[in-house]
């Protein structure tokens, strides 16, 4: 069971960490996304797998399961869900602004002082160059 949730935690890295290297706002909320996703994972890992165990030291429980890591991925959960929602308006915001979701401005961009009116071709749109 522990090789299966290292391996998901590992897969949910791994697209995270590539989502978030694309040139488009997007996917690198989405890679964000996924990265919190595979914290809170290993988070909750940590406490170790156990199944059918109560969370709280009792008399009569032969053993418990960690509430920390619980108590560490439920308040993650909340934080990232916020997170979230900030990176979506702010992303909402720079494509209405700009009219492209592109998270890099190329060199062609700052000549002419306006972001987005370069043809993609090296020359800005309207110079004659």
């Amino acid at each position: 069971m522990e090789i299966l949730v290292a391996s998901g935690v590992g897969a949910m890295t791994a697209a995270g960490v590539y989502l978030v290297l694309r040139a488009r706002s997007f996917p690198v909320i989405v890679g964000l996304a996924m990265l919190s996703y595979a914290v809170n994972v290993f988070l909750f890992a940590t406490g170790r797998i156990a199944i059918n165990l109560p969370p709280v030291i009792s008399k009569d429980a032969v053993a418990y399961s960690d509430p920390l890591p619980q108590a560490l991925v439920l308040t993650a959960i909340v934080i990232a869900f916020g997170m979230t929602a900030v990176v979506v308006v702010l992303a909402l915001r720079a494509y209405l602004e700009s009219g492209d979701d592109a998270v890099d401005i190329g060199a062609d961009d700052t000549e002419s002082g306006q972001p987005g009116e370069s043809d993609g071709l090296g020359e800005s749109a309207g110079t004659g160059r």
